[in-house]
């Protein structure tokens, strides 16, 4: 990176709740506070784990993980995209379902790493 003068776009995904009625039960700023703390928590992490060297930029982001990830690297114009995947159990075929569908799906190339 440090070379070719590129960036490193950090990308996390605070999922959604996935049906209106179960955000029905948090209340009404939840999601705002939430996105808020996540912002926090990324920046931190890039901080302790990125060397200052690095042009680091963090993304949090807010949905579907696997379609906000898709939709970040494109429009980011990224050259690769690195995901990480929990340990598989036999329903996820080897990959984790969001690692999984980023690698079918991404116009990109994509490394897959194991926690």
């Amino acid at each position: 990176m440090r070379l070719h003068e590129a960036t490193l776009h950090v990308v996390s995904v605070l999922p959604d709740f996935g049906m209106p009625l179960v955000g029905s039960y948090f209340r009404k700023d939840y999601e705002k506070d939430a996105l808020l703390a996540y912002a926090t928590a990324l920046r931190d992490w890039v901080g302790t784990h990125v060397p200052d060297d690095v042009n680091v930029r963090p993304h949090v982001l807010h949905g579907s993980i696997y379609d906000e990830i898709l939709r970040a690297a494109d429009k980011l114009d990224a050259d690769l995209i690195v995901i990480g995947s929990h340990r598989p159990e036999l329903k996820d075929y080897l990959l984790g379902p969001n690692a999984a569908r980023v690698v079918r799906h991404g116009r990109q190339s994509v490394y897959v790493v194991r926690d």
